[in-house]
């Protein structure tokens, strides 16, 4: 009778203990498991920001307008995507100055008319959008508010006027219709034909430069201010403008609020105001055609 109640309780602390081994195993199993999934999750995030840099350097670039110097085409409040491949590739053309080397890569140059991003010359750490107009070996000039382009007059054609309210005010502008010498048209704004640079000197623009100006043809620094900004260098081009991906008149101050629950209340009228100020029927358009 012994060797019957003794054989049992061994065998219960066998099952106990391969139970206890089996659960520490299967505790092991998980820590791993966890440390998989994250080790998972940092080779995802890695991968994606690698992504979006190869995306950002050498396909698409985000930038948003927040000047009316390209007035009609562009607007404040217009975000764009740039694409960089379309002139080829400067140390420009990369986020974060990871590049350093002269020239470019790439065949592609602007085209008169094109809507280009350029690194200003002056200041290249600041982004100018602005159409070009002249191209290296060209000769341009501004007589009273009329452009010539190697000595010929580029031709427009009065529209109408236009009320503008932007967050400098309401303006009024003369808009014309301006064909270019390869027949590109576009629209422009004009304040009037005695403005600063209505009347310029001749500029002859040198190999390896572009001739740059704003559509809003007042109310522009461009090309025709040599001080400020001269002729833009082509490995200052970070590539031409492409499409619209968001826009909005925006709201201004107008969910300011004060008072009792005043951070509540001015969420609220966010919700409910940028909606209403998206300008929907801009979003994806092509700026070329703008």
């Amino acid at each position: 009778m012994k060797n019957v109640t003794t054989e049992p309780s061994k065998i219960y602390t066998d099952i106990d203990e391969a139970e206890e081994k089996k659960r520490a195993a299967d505790g092991g199993g998980e820590d791993k498991k966890e440390k998989d999934d994250f080790f998972e999750l940092v080779k995802a995030m890695v991968l994606a920001a690698a992504i979006a840099l190869v995306i950002r350097a050498f396909l698409f670039e985000p930038f948003n307008i927040p000047s009316a110097s390209m007035y009609p085409a562009l607007r404040i409040g217009d975000y764009l995507f740039v694409e960089k491949y379309s002139y080829g590739y400067s140390r420009y053309s990369f986020p974060f100055g990871v590049a350093s080397f002269k020239g470019r890569m790439g065949e592609g140059r602007p085209e008169r008319g094109d809507i280009a991003v350029f690194r200003q010359p002056k200041k290249p750490d600041i982004d100018y959008i602005k159409r070009i107009v002249g191209l290296p070996g060209d000769t341009l000039q501004v007589i009273e508010g009329r452009l010539y382009i190697n000595s010929i007059l580029v031709p427009r054609e009065f529209i109408g006027t236009e009320s503008v309210t932007d967050q400098d005010g309401t303006r009024i502008y003369q808009k014309y219709v301006e064909t270019l010498p390869n027949g590109i048209k576009h629209n422009i704004y004009e304040v009037s034909d005695t403005d600063q640079y209505d009347d310029t000197p001749v500029y002859t623009v040198p190999e390896g430069y572009y001739f740059a100006m704003g559509d809003n043809r007042d109310m522009s620094m461009d090309s025709r201010d040599q001080m400020q900004v001269g002729f833009v260098p082509e490995d200052n081009l970070v590539g031409r403008a492409g499409f619209l991906f968001f826009s909005t008149e925006g709201i201004g101050d107008k969910c300011v609020k004060e008072g009792a629950l005043a951070a509540m209340k001015s969420v609220l009228c966010q919700v409910v105001e940028r909606p209403k100020a998206v300008r929907y029927s801009r979003i994806f358009s092509r700026v070329q055609k703008l």
